[in-house]
């Protein structure tokens, strides 16, 4: 990891076991339903090898068809149910620790900063990604 004044630190609770966490986290067909930073961008596919050496490509994209990007990179290191470490194919790393807690999963990531865009604006958009994740993943679990 680079210079940690470049590292954001991001954190939530969710009200699920880490087992299931872990399968709406990195599967493709749930990753689809919360992988957006507003309401108006979608992730139209998703393709995960959740393994060291696996790819994975995200296709982010705004509804109004405006623009869009792939986020794409390559997994370091993988436990399973535990920790998930990556590389971004821009070479930025990213760190996500699953942490059980009695009924609850707590999820700590940090990200690298980019240099386009101000780290508060990348902080937002990454922790809004994350509480789309937590609504999610907390909707799904309870109708279980």
């Amino acid at each position: 990891m680079k210079n940690p004044a470049h590292i954001i630190h991001l954190n939530t609770s969710i009200n699920a076991g880490r087992e299931n966490v872990w399968e709406y986290f990195t599967k493709p067909e749930h990753i689809v339903q919360w992988n957006n930073a507003s309401p108006d961008w979608h992730t139209l596919r998703a393709v995960n090898d959740v393994q060291p050496g696996g790819k994975f490509i995200f296709r982010m994209q705004a509804k109004d068809n405006s623009f869009g990007f792939d986020f794409s990179g390559t997994y370091n290191d993988v436990v399973l149910h535990k920790y998930i470490s990556y590389t971004l194919d821009d070479g930025r790393r990213v760190t996500i620790n699953f942490f059980a807690a009695d009924a609850h999963t707590e999820i700590d990531q940090t990200f690298e900063l980019e240099n386009e865009n101000p780290a508060d604006l990348q902080r937002q958009g990454w922790q809004a990604i994350l509480d789309n994740f937590k609504k999610y993943a907390e909707t799904i679990s309870s109708s279980l």
